[in-house]
């Protein structure tokens, strides 16, 4: 098998909030995870490893709405979730509302081995036992103080700021790429949408958002039941498979949910390589190696920007 040009995606959540505040910071962090995963992948990396290690340092930043850094459900508690797809094997896992972690992509990780490769909040918290798993605290105390103040507005707001400063954005994260030998993977990880009730269940542990096979992979962000609504990943990827280009399965898909008022983003590669990501909502945080290059989608602003392909 002849080799392949690496390519690599990652994104740090979308919003529709009108403020641009914090780009360079965002830019240098995105970059910088970019940097790193795709030498992972010059290496010989598998795309597999890739993800796991883009999800890693993404859950590892805290500007970031996943692992460190989370937002805080109605009852002050962080419970994340997180999924990983290895779209050689076509096969997923993950985690629901799981606690007192650093890194739930490496659960999602050690269940891809296993027969029940999904896991709710109380089979999550046994496995993190079984793996002896040290325990970590994700809250900040932003995220704290920020969950104070609703609290004195008695939770009127609708979800949690996707700010965890002036300099910085947040939101869900999530990596998609594509090894040398053609192989594609992708994981997405989130802290949720804030304030949510006990047990709701974000899309990033599903199908809908974030899904892979060999002909193209995608992880989404943005509103989770706006996600679900749509199946978006599982959508893309099958559109794909079924012969459409991936711009072209990009492109219906954003068409359908701009019709339907989601509010959602997301990031793709397929195959031959082609990078592609889409968005409904004003704002998605993505960045991307196109082989030559470190690229991003920060300056892609207000509605009408429903995707873009790179080679």
């Amino acid at each position: 098998m002849s080799q392949k040009q690496p390519k690599l995606i990652i994104h740090g959540g979308a919003s529709s909030l009108e403020d641009k505040g914090g780009l360079l910071a965002v830019r240098q962090s995105l970059h910088k995870i970019v940097l790193e995963v795709y030498q992972l992948l010059l290496a010989g990396g598998t795309a597999t490893e890739a993800v796991l290690l883009g999800c890693e340092l993404l859950e590892n930043e805290p500007r970031f709405n996943a692992g460190t850094g989370s937002v805080l459900q109605s009852d002050g508690q962080v419970r994340m979730s997180a999924s990983l797809m290895d779209g050689q094997k076509q096969r997923f896992s993950g985690v629901i509302n799981v606690s007192w972690v650093k890194n739930p992509i490496q659960l999602a990780k050690a269940l891809q081995s296993e027969e029940d490769r999904v896991l709710s909040d109380y089979g999550s918290a046994h496995l993190t036992r079984d793996l002896q798993v040290p325990i970590y605290d994700p809250a900040t105390d932003f995220r704290i103080e920020e969950w104070i103040e609703e609290r004195k507005t008695n939770f009127q707001s609708k979800m949690a700021r996707l700010y965890a400063d002036p300099e910085a954005r947040r939101g869900t994260i999530g990596v998609v790429a594509l090894d040398q030998n053609g192989y594609i993977a992708a994981g997405t990880s989130t802290g949720g949408k804030g304030l949510e009730k006990i047990g709701r269940v974000s899309d990033s542990a599903m199908p809908a958002g974030n899904y892979a096979n060999r002909y193209a992979g995608v992880s989404c962000t943005g509103i989770g039941e706006d996600i679900i609504d749509e199946c978006f990943a599982a959508k893309v990827v099958i559109r794909r498979t079924d012969g459409l280009s991936l711009v072209e399965a990009m492109e219906r898909s954003m068409q359908e949910s701009q019709t339907n008022q989601r509010d959602l983003g997301a990031i793709a590669i397929d195959s031959t390589g082609v990078i592609v990501w889409g968005k409904t909502s004003e704002i998605l945080l993505a960045a991307y190696h196109t082989g030559e290059k470190i690229e991003d989608t920060l300056e892609w602003f207000g509605s009408g920007e429903l995707s873009g392909g790179h080679l």
